[in-house]
């Protein structure tokens, strides 16, 4: 940590220069208060060197351990594919540097218990990138929930749909290659979702649900279905189709008094009802999507404010995927990415 004229800084090593890194995430650690930018790695070290170029960084490595050796580097975002998670995110930790992790935390949630538990023992923090947490259309619809807006809430229905089985699958994008990413684009996109229920109406119980390949190329799911619990008991029910031609993204919280509407990806009007009155709210996402986040996690290492989107947040959501998908996987206890031939619901 160093300090300079404003007061304490923390410098910030990114590991990954990806495209998220580009303008979501990597800008806002040299934007935010308190919070600079000194060193970013990448394998491929030219890709490394222009990335620190074209963003302005001191320092580029193309190795991990060079970027956490720095003495000058305090904490490390983890910006790579997920099936790289834990292992990089270990060595985060046996450095002694906080780290911020990319969503979703890992391929399935025995890993995610396991770098919750390697932070706790190096007594460093653990931040993921669930950063739909800070954002001010989804903490206004918190406030409006909050302060009774829709009456009692008693029921939650998400669906999301797009075309995603037109894609090229050659080569294999990481994202639909499990042993990278831990399943198909449920395990990318519908981590967001579930995520964001669990902070606007807590910790989801009572989960069931199914998964299929029913049109897609490729080995992971394609077709999501699940219904689930919150608060005391509501009842809610979710699903995801990435192998439909309309674009489809809406979350609908219903009350006694009336309800809200609003996408999760997009930042369309928020569509608020109650009895007779009809009100849309327009909240623009800003610039760097994740900086609000990222300001909430330097605050929380800076010792003034907290950060709403940890290692145990996360790994609840990872827990729900995993109740999921288990069944098409035929669990995912184990190293299931080493043994696709045995998944049961895997397209013959």
């Amino acid at each position: 940590m160093s300090t300079e004229a404003e007061g304490r800084v923390i410098r910030w090593g990114i590991v990954g220069c990806g495209d998220v890194t580009e303008v979501k995430s990597g800008p806002a650690f040299r934007k935010v208060r308190g919070s600079k930018l000194v060193a970013v790695m990448r394998r491929d070290g030219a890709l490394a060197r222009q990335y620190a170029k074209r963003h302005g960084v001191a320092r580029w490595y193309d190795d991990v351990d060079a970027l956490l050796g720095d003495a000058e580097v305090d904490a490390v975002y983890v910006a790579t594919p997920v099936g790289s998670h834990a292992e990089i995110a270990r060595k985060v930790a046996d450095a002694g540097k906080p780290a911020y992790v990319e969503k979703p935390m890992a391929r399935h949630a025995p890993e995610c218990e396991d770098m919750v538990d390697t932070f706790a023992r190096a007594g460093v923090p653990l931040f993921v990138a669930y950063y739909r947490r800070k954002l001010p259309r989804f903490t206004q619809v918190a406030a409006l929930l909050a302060g009774g807006a829709v009456g009692k809430v008693t029921g939650v229905r998400y669906h999301y749909g797009s075309a995603s089985h037109r894609k090229p699958t050659t080569p294999l994008p990481w994202r639909l290659d499990s042993p990278q990413s831990g399943g198909g684009l449920f395990l990318d996109l519908g981590c967001h979702a579930l995520d964001i229920i669990d902070f606007l109406l807590g910790p989801l119980h009572e989960i069931h649900g199914m998964a299929r390949n029913v049109a897609s190329d490729h080995d992971v799911e394609d077709t999501v279905a699940m219904t689930f619990s919150v608060g005391e008991g509501v009842p809610g029910v979710a699903s995801w189709n990435f192998a439909q031609q309309k674009r489809e993204d809406g979350l609908e919280i219903a009350g006694t008094e009336g309800h809200v509407r609003l996408s999760v990806f997009g930042d369309t009007p928020i569509y608020v009802a109650r009895g007779e009155s009809v009100e849309t709210i327009e909240v623009a996402n800003p610039e760097h999507i994740q900086q609000p986040l990222v300001q909430s996690l330097v605050d929380a290492l800076l010792g003034r404010g907290e950060c709403p989107s940890t290692g145990e947040t996360a790994l609840r959501t990872s827990v729900v995927m995993d109740t999921v998908l288990s069944g098409y996987y035929g669990g995912r206890e184990d190293r299931f990415w080493e043994r696709a031939e045995t998944w049961p619901g895997r397209r013959k």
